[in-house]
C-alpha cells in the first residue's frame, strides 16, 4: 500500500515510568539507558507522564528525571507530558521550566494539562471542583512569564506582586508547548495558540481531533517555523516473530493494566469504560501494535495515515518488559520506518 503521510513524519517516545516489579533505582537507570538508545536512533524526543501516589507513574517529578536524560543524551529533546498547573505553584513551575530549558540546551517541549484523575490531586489537597480554576489562572500566569521582566497576577487561588523574574528559558520566546487530548474542542484551542498535541484512541477517532486542528485559520505564516506536531501516541513491541513478540507484550500489558488499575481499585472508583483489559482488547483498539518488524511499520504507517498525524509517540517500555525489548523495537522503528520514509 502506498502511504500519503503530512510534512515531516517525526518519531518521539512516551513513557509512564509505570512500576515494572523491580528496584526503583535500576528502573530509573533501565529508563536512562533506554533515552541514550532512543539519541543515538534519531528519535526527536522523550516525553514522560507525570502521575502521584500510584504504580501507574515513577516519575512524579518529570522534570527531575529529565533533567538526568538531558544529561545523558545529545540532541533527544524532552519534556513533561504533561507538567500538572493545578498541583504546583506556577511561580515554582516557572523556574523550573527555565532550568530543564537551559540545563538541556534549550531541547525542553512544555507539556502542560489539568491531570486525568482527580484523586491524584486530591491527595495534595486540591479539589476537583477547583482544578479548572487553577489551572487556567496558572497557564495565564505562566505565559506572562515566559515575557520576562516582573510579574504580577491577581487572581482568585493566586496573587503575585512585582515579582522579579531572574530566570529565563533558553528558548525564546518559549519553549515549543503541548497539551494530551481527545477533544477537537481542545485541539481547536491548541492550533490557535500554537500549541502542538498528542492524542490517543483509534486512528478515526483521532482523525476528528486533527481535522478540527487544522480547520482553524493558520496563527503564524512564516515558514522557517517547525509546523505543528499533531502526535498519536502507540504503545509498541516488535519481536523476531509474532509469537515472540506476543510472549513479550501480554505480560507486559497486563502488568501495565494492573498499574494504571491501581488507584481506582484503592478508591472504589470504575475504571474507563474504553480501558482494553487484556492485549487482545488493546491491540483491536489501536492501543497497542504488536507484531514482527513489517507488519508493525505497516499497522503504524496505515493509523498514521487515517489518524492525519505527523508525529507518533511510541511507548516503548511498559508494564515489566526488558530493557533489551524495549531497545529492539527502538532499532526496528529506526531502520524498519524512521530510515524509510522522509
Amino acid at each position: 500500500m502506498r502511504h500519503t503521510f503530512p510534512s515531516k513524519l517525526t518519531f518521539g517516545i512516551f513513557d509512564h515510568l509505570d512500576e515494572d516489579g523491580r528496584d526503583i533505582a535500576q528502573q530509573y537507570a533501565d529508563r536512562l539507558t533506554l533515552a541514550e538508545t532512543c539519541d543515538r536512533l534519531g528519535f526527536y524526543a522523550y516525553h514522560l507522564a507525570e502521575h502521584h501516589c500510584t504504580p501507574h507513574g515513577r516519575g512524579a517529578s518529570p522534570n527531575l528525571f529529565l533533567s538526568s536524560v538531558a544529561q545523558r543524551t545529545r540532541q533527544l529533546r524532552v519534556g513533561p507530558l504533561v507538567m500538572l498547573l493545578s498541583l504546583c505553584h506556577p511561580l515554582r513551575a516557572f523556574e523550573e521550566i527555565c532550568m530543564l530549558d537551559q540545563l538541556s540546551g534549550g531541547r525542553l517541549e512544555l507539556g502542560i494539562g489539568r491531570g486525568s484523575l482527580p484523586i491524584e490531586l486530591s491527595y495534595f489537597g486540591i479539589g476537583a471542583d477547583a482544578v479548572p480554576e487553577r489551572y487556567i489562572e496558572a497557564s495565564e500566569i505562566l505565559v506572562k512569564a515566559m515575557k520576562g521582566g516582573t510579574l504580577s497576577y491577581q487572581g482568585k487561588h493566586f496573587e503575585l506582586n512585582d515579582v522579579p523574574l531572574t530566570l529565563r528559558p533558553h528558548q525564546r520566546p518559549h519553549p515549543p508547548t503541548w497539551i494530551a487530548t481527545n477533544r477537537p474542542e481542545s485541539a481547536a484551542w491548541a492550533a490557535a495558540n500554537g500549541a502542538n498535541i498528542a492524542c490517543l484512541g483509534p486512528a478515526s477517532v483521532v482523525r476528528k481531533i486533527t481535522d478540527a486542528f487544522r480547520s482553524h485559520p493558520e496563527q503564524n505564516n512564516d515558514p522557517d517555523d517547525q509546523a505543528p506536531f499533531l502526535g498519536l501516541l502507540r504503545m509498541v513491541v516488535v519481536g523476531h516473530s509474532a509469537a515472540h513478540a506476543h510472549s513479550l507484550a501480554a505480560p507486559a500489558y497486563d502488568r501495565w493494566v494492573k498499574n494504571f488499575k491501581f488507584l481506582y481499585d484503592v478508591n472504589a472508583i470504575p475504571v474507563p469504560p474504553n480501558l482494553p483489559l487484556t492485549l487482545d482488547a488493546a491491540i483491536e483498539s489501536e492501543l497497542c501494535v504488536v507484531g514482527t518488524e513489517a507488519f508493525v511499520r505497516r499497522a503504524l504507517l496505515d493509523q498514521l495515515e487515517e489518524a492525519g498525524a505527523n508525529y507518533l509517540l511510541c511507548q516503548l517500555a511498559f508494564g515489566d518488559l526488558p530493557l533489551d525489548a524495549s531497545q529492539y523495537t527502538a532499532l526496528a522503528i529506526q531502520s524498519g520506518i524512521m530510515d524509510r520514509v522522509d
